[in-house]
């Protein structure tokens, strides 16, 4: 199915693929022509969380469903040029993007009309069963997720220091002192003479022998543990809200939160 006489409204939401069959985003807005009223272009939400939108020309694509398939692919697409939301399109907007995705321009303006060549964003509008028309509010949601980054390394080594240390080790030596002994009447210990005569004692003493050894004694490693904390994230997000006019001249504004009552009508 072409786009030709394709109601706005069909394109609410459709899911937009490209030439790859990779799925691009869903379609946000529906822009269309002043002077056909039929779509031009369509905002696809492109980026993790839809955040971003890009202009797709709806004059090469077809429709299958709520499937919009273009002949583009996601970087191409992605890398559009971009314009403020909620802004009509000017002449030298569609005359830059039919530029940029290498179509006729001029074409474009010769079966239009030049009355034709600028757009406008067309507003979510649907029907109640009763036959009345209904707006479609929407709103920003924040999403918020976490990917794991590297903030730094961690590296253990060992190097040599050297210490004094002092240990007290008990040691010995022998000394000579005198002993005298008084001899027992009639005890013999041979001819006595006076001459002179010496005797030699052989002394002895413990000295220190130091030796060092090398020996473990630890084993130090390194260990990571994960350690779970709350962080706060502030953003800015946009909603739509409702003004209803009771043809008195009087508006009121759609306060969920305070009132979920509509003003009845007059």
């Amino acid at each position: 199915m072409t786009t030709s006489n394709i109601n706005p409204e069909m394109l609410q939401d459709s899911r937009v693929e490209g030439s790859d069959g990779q799925n691009i985003g869903k379609v946000g807005q529906v822009y269309v022509d002043n002077q056909t009223g039929q779509p031009s272009w369509v905002a696809v939400k492109t980026g993790w969380f839809g955040t971003s939108e890009s202009l797709v020309p709806l004059d090469t694509a077809s429709i299958d469903g709520d499937i919009v398939r273009v002949p583009y692919d996601k970087d191409m697409i992605k890398d559009a040029p971009h314009y403020e939301v909620d802004v009509p399109l000017s002449e030298t907007d569609e005359q830059e993007l039919y530029a940029y995705y290498g179509l006729d321009f001029r074409s474009y303006v010769d079966t239009v009309g030049t009355n034709g060549v600028t757009a406008e964003r067309s507003p979510s509008i649907g029907h109640t069963e009763h036959g009345g028309e209904y707006l479609t509010r929407s709103e920003e949601q924040l999403h918020v997720g976490t990917e794991t980054v590297q903030t730094g390394r961690a590296r253990l080594r060992k190097f040599v220091v050297t210490e004094e240390q002092t240990v007290t080790v008990p040691v010995s030596h022998e000394e000579v002192r005198l002993v005298r002994e008084p001899l027992e009447p009639g005890e013999a210990v041979g001819d006595a003479t006076i001459e002179e005569a010496a005797s030699d004692v052989t002394l002895t003493e413990e000295r220190l022998i130091v030796s060092k050894e090398t020996v473990p004694v630890e084993k130090v490693g390194l260990a990571t543990e994960t350690v779970t904390e709350q962080q706060d994230v502030t953003e800015s997000v946009r909603k739509e809200q409702i003004e209803f006019d009771d043809g008195s001249g009087t508006s009121y504004t759609d306060k969920r939160l305070a009132d979920d009552k509509v003003p009845p009508t007059r």
